[in-house]
C-alpha cells in the first residue's frame, strides 16, 4: 500500500498498558484463533469459550509503547487517515450525512476501555461505548506470522473493518443489532452477529474501492486472503474441529471474502445490507 506522503490522523492515542481483563461483546479475530489453538494443542474443550466469545480473565501488568512500535503506530495513523477521507466523502455523497471519525487507541500489552480490558489476545476491536477502536502493537506480527495473513494491506483491511463498525454505529445499525441480540436466543444472536460482521467486511471493501490509487499489485489478494484466514469455518478447522455453523459469529471464509469483494467492486454502502440479503 502506497502511504508515502499520506498524512497521519490526529485521532490516534498512544498509551501504555493497564491491567488485563475480559471485555464485553465478542472476542477479536486473533483472540478466537488463540482460544481455538489452546483447545487444539491441549485437548481442552473450548467450545463454551467459542460460543460465548469470552476469554478467561487474567491480571498482568502492561508495558509502555516503545520506540520499536513507532512504525506500526505511523502505519495505523496513516491508514486511519485514509478511512477518514473516504468515509467523509461517502457519507456526504451517498448518505447525505456528516461523518464523525473514531479515535484509534494504540497500546502495547494491555489497556482498559469502557467495554472492558483489552490485550493482544482480544485482537483489534471497536468499543461503541466510547466510539474508539483499539489496536495492540503486536497485532501486525500476529496477523502475519500466526494467522498466515501477511502484507500491509491485510493489516489495513482489519483496521478498516473496525472503523466499519464505527460507521455502523453512526448509522444506528450497531445499537439496533445489540438490542436485538439481548432478547434473542444464542443461535439467533450469533446469526445477527454474523450479519453485522459481514456488513463490516463489505464496508471495508467500500473503503478499499476508494483507495485504489494507493493500492499496489497484490494488495487486493492480501485483503481477500486475510478475510479467508479469519473465517469461522477456517479457524475451527485449523483447531482440529468440525466447523459448527451455529457457533459462527463472523461468517465463513467464503462469505467474508465475498462480502469484502462486493463492497470493493461496487463502492456502494447500499450494497452492504446483509440484513436484507436473501442469502449470506
Amino acid at each position: 500500500m502506497r502511504l508515502r506522503g499520506i498524512r497521519r490522523s490526529k485521532n490516534v492515542e498512544v498509551r501504555s498498558g493497564g491491567r488485563r481483563g475480559g471485555r464485553a461483546g465478542g472476542m477479536g479475530v486473533i483472540g478466537l484463533l488463540i482460544v481455538l489453538a489452546i483447545g487444539y494443542f491441549t485437548g481442552i474443550d473450548v467450545s463454551s469459550l467459542v460460543q460465548s466469545g469470552g476469554v478467561p480473565q487474567q491480571q498482568t501488568q502492561g508495558a509502555a509503547v516503545s520506540d520499536a512500535d513507532d512504525r506500526a503506530t505511523q502505519f495505523s495513523a496513516q491508514v486511519l487517515a485514509t478511512t477518514e477521507d473516504v468515509w467523509t466523502k461517502v457519507f456526504r455523497d451517498q448518505l447525505g450525512r456528516t461523518y464523525e471519525p473514531p479515535r484509534l487507541v494504540v497500546f502495547s500489552g494491555v489497556t482498559q476501555s469502557p467495554c472492558g480490558g483489552a490485550n493482544g489476545a482480544t485482537g483489534p476491536f471497536y468499543c461503541p461505548a466510547d466510539g474508539q477502536a483499539y489496536l495492540d502493537t503486536s497485532f501486525f506480527t500476529m496477523l502475519s506470522q500466526q494467522m498466515g495473513a501477511a502484507g500491509d494491506f491485510a493489516a489495513a483491511y482489519v483496521i478498516a473493518h473496525e472503523v466499519a463498525h464505527h460507521v455502523q454505529n453512526q448509522l444506528g445499525i450497531l445499537p439496533k443489532v445489540d438490542a436485538a441480540r439481548r432478547t434473542a436466543g444464542k443461535v439467533e444472536a450469533n446469526v445477527l452477529t454474523v450479519k453485522l460482521e459481514l456488513m463490516a467486511d463489505c464496508l471495508s471493501g467500500v473503503w478499499a474501492s476508494n483507495v485504489q490509487g494507493l493500492m499496489e499489485k497484490g494488495d487486493l489478494q492480501e485483503a481477500l486472503n486475510a478475510a479467508r484466514k479469519i473465517g469461522d469455518d477456517y479457524l475451527q478447522s485449523q483447531a482440529g474441529q468440525v466447523p459448527q455453523p451455529h457457533t459462527f459469529t463472523h461468517g465463513t471464509s467464503e462469505q467474508r471474502s465475498r462480502w469484502f469483494a462486493r463492497g470493493y467492486e461496487t463502492g456502494q454502502v447500499g450494497q452492504c445490507d446483509t440484513f436484507a440479503a436473501a442469502q449470506l
